[in-house]
């Protein structure tokens, strides 16, 4: 039976969970800004959250195992989820920037602009458009492929800075059930809380009507993503 105390713990770990990520724009924005800019679908957007959130929060608590297994203090682990954080967040900060240049390049490069056709009867006329559909290019399909592990290598790296702690009190009461129990509550609600502003904000910014802001969703992207990394880094988001 569990204890009265891993109940509390169970709690907590669920309203932490919740509030850690929901205050976490970092946690939702990089999918909702690349899927409306990358045009995933609801499938892709959901399996590449899932996957990101599973391993942002697996990382943690693969970290807090063997933390536990070799007796390695707790003060120490929240200084290699710090140095991770760290890492994550200048890497957040170089892919946003990184796209968000090849995002201004992409949509100058597909800017409306008119050509005249002159006929033989010395008449003309003039039509205006872009090139950006006109073809699908092989390297353009890899980067379309990449972008979803570069998101999940970056979620690997970023801690769950507030599991560490949780996972400390089931194990120093000798509770495998309470640890298993904290670490499913923890990462099911984190998972359930990333998806759910992730659809619901997808969902909804597909009706705005974007206009000529449209071919703009790639720099606007990487600067979401770019601004996400800056809040990591320095203000501690």
């Amino acid at each position: 039976m569990v204890s009265a105390e891993i109940q509390l713990l169970a709690i907590t770990a669920a309203s932490i969970g919740f509030f850690h990520t929901l205050f976490g724009p970092d946690h939702y924005l990089p999918f909702i800004v690349m899927a409306k800019a990358r045009k995933w679908s609801i499938v892709k957007t959901t399996w590449v959250t899932i996957a990101c959130g599973i391993g942002h929060v697996g990382s943690s608590v693969l970290l807090g195992l063997i933390g536990i297994a070799f007796g390695i203090g707790i003060n120490r682990l929240t200084g290699i989820e710090s140095v991770r954080g760290t890492i994550a967040g200048w890497l957040f900060i170089a892919f946003g920037l990184v796209y968000f240049i090849w995002g201004i390049r992409k949509a100058y490069r597909n800017r409306p602009h008119k050509h005249i056709h002159v006929h033989d009867d010395g008449s003309y006329h003039s039509h205006q458009h872009v090139h950006q559909n006109r073809h699908v290019h092989v390297h353009e399909e890899k980067k379309k492929q990449l972008t979803p592990w570069v998101l999940f290598i970056i979620f690997i790296l970023g801690p769950c800075e507030p599991l560490i702690p949780l996972l400390m009190y089931p194990a120093a009461q000798n509770s495998t059930s309470g640890l298993i129990l904290v670490i499913l509550i923890f990462g099911l609600v984190t998972l359930v809380t990333m998806l759910s502003v992730v659809l619901v904000s997808t969902f909804g910014i597909n009706f705005l009507p974007l206009g000529k802001l449209e071919r703009y969703t790639h720099p606007i992207a990487g600067a979401i993503i770019l601004l996400s990394g800056i809040g990591i880094q320095f203000l501690g988001l």
